[in-house]
């Protein structure tokens, strides 16, 4: 989850290849990560679990099941929060991010909690782990947004994951695509194609350099990506805003959330 607005930046739409989409997106997740932290840190927990910006919790809604005694990966982990929580309901928490800096602050979460997450820093294109390790990979609004070579990194996911293993992401709802990126009233005026896939790019003014890059698929991209790889679908959490829930994060507000979806969550599974 990232409310992106940096200083000096054009916005530009544009096929990016991956090697491309990684350039940007590390060091920006590096610069970024002191401020997400700040802003965002006591909402998502020390050792908590947040599915989106809705608020919805993995006590909540149970995507994952019981995790008691399972090996579980988190693909685009940031500061492990959610990976901690899997770590104080038993499982075998790992922590996957491509920010050295949020991994930074994964490691000074550990010592404030005690809670450690072994993680490390790579990328969701290419899990430095061996095949059939995991029992579950998931991902909390990370990674898969800001890959462009998608169908590489959920290859690797139903690599790494065991028979009969599951995938859990969320992700920005494909839908939110037709509007503009904001809270208020204009946010609920559709003004782009839904099946425009062409990334979304910003440029650094005084650079040139591209500084962040997001990818958008729809709901059928989605599914024909897990279905090509075997999975199974066998869940998709469309979460609604809490009536009690008044937070603005980004585009992410009770204005839209009333009337909208903001985040969809995608729960796959491999054969036995």
């Amino acid at each position: 989850m990232e409310d992106h607005q940096p200083q000096s930046v054009r916005v530009e739409r544009r096929p990016v290849s991956e090697r491309e989409s990684r350039r940007a997106n590390g060091p920006d997740w590096d610069r970024y990560a002191d401020e997400y932290q700040a802003t965002h840190g006591a909402f998502l927990g020390d050792a908590g679990f947040v599915w989106g910006p809705e608020g919805h919790t993995e006590d909540e809604l149970r995507v994952l099941g019981d995790v008691t005694g399972l090996d579980v990966l988190e693909v685009g982990s940031g500061a492990g929060q959610c990976s901690r929580w899997v770590r104080t309901h038993g499982g075998r928490g790992i922590g996957l991010d491509l920010s050295h800096r949020q991994l930074q602050h994964s490691l000074r979460l550990d010592a404030e909690t005690g809670v450690a997450v072994p993680s490390v820093r790579a990328t969701a294109t290419a899990l430095p782990f061996a095949s059939g390790s995991f029992d579950v990979v998931f991902c909390s609004f990370g990674a898969l947004q800001f890959v462009s070579e998608i169908d590489t990194a959920v290859a690797e996911t139903a690599r790494v994951l065991r028979p009969g293993g599951r995938f859990a992401f969320s992700v920005t709802h494909p839908t939110r695509w037709m509007f503009p990126d904001d809270p208020g009233e204009p946010g609920l005026t559709a003004t782009q194609s839904y099946w425009d896939r062409t990334p979304y790019v910003e440029v650094d003014d005084a650079t040139g350099v591209v500084s962040y890059v997001e990818h958008h698929r729809t709901l059928g991209d989605w599914v024909r990506l897990l279905a090509g790889h075997r999975f199974r679908l066998t869940d998709l959490v469309e979460p609604e805003w809490p009536a009690d829930h008044d937070r603005v994060w980004g585009g992410w507000s009770r204005t839209r959330g009333v009337l909208t979806p903001g985040t969809a969550i995608f729960v796959a599974h491999l054969p036995d």
